[in-house]
């Protein structure tokens, strides 16, 4: 699963500070090891060692990416896989001891923080020499751009969309080939197959402890209406907009229902999709990723829709870049210009039905074969990817103002709205 580090408020401070060292005067541009096409457009192939740093959600694919490279490169990288919830401070210290690895990724919501911290060099060159650049998801380029210079290429993206159990739709006398258009559309679609009174079956879920979940699949809602969640400079929140406020009363009505999973109440994330994976939800808002796993029932996929229509997704998962400490940058920029190459985007991605990181490659030989696949790819050239240097502890650390919010809002009354969206600003704007 994609979906930003759910850790502690306290953690990312540590690890700020960590990062404060680290950066020696800050600014987006380390040299490391000088220009990454010094020669050529796709850097050098000359049998170097580079090693390369993830964390666990992303190991499947990044085994396989690593795999196929150095199969067909002279080059060659290690790749080391750190736990989730180690992986911040894992970066952090070696941010300050001068010990990255020559590539790492980075939860796409972290990016913009690292970048204006100087972890990652400057690539903007590089990527503007690639003649597909404009096809490249726009949402990771935009979080790795800081004054004008771009650090980070995507290196796995993860999507938040509707799915929905057909055969529950069909049992409920919903048509099961006719996604929800509307958030009041969803809700009459979750009370429906509720009311079937199946054991242990729920009409949906969602993680109402987790801050990282609701982000990812409440958000869309807002963008779906043509509305932001934030200024465009990423201080100020507007979650507490007439919009908003319909987000919050719709799933407040499927809370009161019933017909919400009652461990959603204190789902923190570990096991927020396993209710449906399970075939026990009828539909909620889902991480594209994890479509493979949907086995046994028949699912089906569509945008997250707003509260009257329209439809968006949140481009979670993790950009990817040349540490500010290496020294092979040519070499590294190899790999990178692979990874947005046909041969790794398809053959590789495409073909573990991941998500492509490129709109024109959206339908791909194995996309085709599920139409499922190509509305994800579809979706994910529009959907957003919001961009904060405090969006961790604004939104998805531990006790959160975010999370706040929504508790107050869903499961309380909902009179601390204002307050609570003043002090998700009151931490966006934090210098």
């Amino acid at each position: 699963m994609a979906l930003t580090g759910f850790r502690s408020l306290l953690a990312a401070a540590a690890v700020a500070a960590m990062l404060a060292v680290a950066a020696c005067g800050g600014g987006g541009g380390a040299s490391g090891g000088g220009d990454a096409t010094a020669a050529g457009p796709n850097g050098v192939d000359d049998g170097t060692t580079l090693t390369l740093w993830t964390r666990a959600p992303l190991e499947k694919q990044a085994k396989l990416l690593v795999e196929a490279y150095n199969a067909t490169h002279q080059n060659t990288v290690e790749l080391t896989v750190t736990p989730n919830d180690d992986y911040v401070a894992k970066v952090g210290a070696a941010a300050g001891a001068g010990g990255l690895p020559d590539l790492f990724a980075a939860d796409i919501v972290y990016v913009p923080n690292w970048v204006q911290q100087g972890l990652f060099q400057d690539i903007s060159d590089s990527i503007d020499g690639l003649p597909f650049k404009d096809a490249i998801n726009a949402g990771h380029l935009a979080a790795g751009t800081y004054e004008g210079r771009a650090h980070v290429l995507p290196f796995v993206l993860d999507l938040s969309m509707l799915f929905w159990n057909k055969d529950l739709f069909r049992e409920a006398g919903l048509d099961p080939e006719k996604p929800p258009a509307t958030l009041e559309e969803y809700a009459a679609a979750a009370k429906a197959i509720q009311a079937l009174g199946k054991p242990d079956t729920y009409g949906t879920a969602t993680g109402l402890n987790c801050g990282g979940c609701l982000v990812f699949t409440w958000f869309p809602s807002i963008w779906a209406a043509g509305e932001q969640v934030m200024t465009p400079d990423g201080t100020q929140s507007l979650l507490a907009s007439p919009t908003a406020r319909q987000v919050y009363d719709t799933w407040r009505d499927l809370w009161q229902s019933g017909a919400v999973l009652p461990s959603s109440r204190d789902e923190a994330g570990p096991t927020w999709t396993a209710g449906f994976t399970e075939g026990k939800v009828g539909l909620m808002f889902y991480p594209a990723t994890l479509l493979s796993s949907t086995q046994g029932f028949e699912v089906g996929v569509a945008g997250i829709p707003g509260p009257n229509g329209g439809s968006s997704t949140f481009v979670g998962g993790d950009g990817i870049g040349i540490s500010k400490d290496s020294e092979k940058a040519p070499q590294a920029w190899n790999f990178l210009s692979w990874l947005m190459s046909e041969e790794a985007q398809v053959e590789v991605l495409g073909k573990n039905l991941d998500v492509v990181s490129r709109s024109d490659l959206a339908d791909n030989k194995y996309a085709v074969s599920d139409p499922r696949l190509v509305t994800i790819n579809e979706v994910a050239a529009a959907g957003e990817t919001p961009v904060a240097i405090n969006f961790q502890q604004a939104f998805n650390a531990t006790n959160s103002p975010w999370l706040t919010l929504v508790r107050d809002a869903v499961l309380g009354t909902g009179a601390d709205l204002d307050k609570n969206n003043d002090e998700i600003t009151a931490v966006l704007s934090q210098q």
